[in-house]
């Protein structure tokens, strides 16, 4: 069963028969500034589930420059959270 059949009948067994099925995928808005190269190993890391201090050991900074580049990760990639940043490399290709 499709997904759009099964939204339908929930909806309308909860009394909204005209359910309407909201794409997920929003277009990508162009970002006004590229992460790094350096940033974008950083945000790979994070999407590996590692914190500052265990990025900074593996690319031989402190937790300071770690916490500056996380910081400017979250603005160029208009992000809320690390999580959200990961989201958002994936779905911009940055990450793999």
């Amino acid at each position: 069963m499709s997904h759009s059949r099964r939204f339908d009948e929930v909806a309308a067994k909860r009394g909204q028969g005209n359910a309407e099925v909201i794409p997920f995928a929003a277009p990508l808005r162009e970002l006004e500034q590229e992460p790094t190269a350096r940033e974008i190993e950083v945000l790979q890391l994070i999407s590996e589930g590692l914190v500052n201090r265990e990025i900074g050991q593996r690319l031989f900074l402190s937790e300071e420059t770690v916490k500056s580049h996380v910081r400017h990760l979250l603005a160029k990639l208009q992000a809320r959270s690390r999580a959200h940043a990961v989201a958002v490399g994936f779905r911009r290709g940055l990450i793999a």
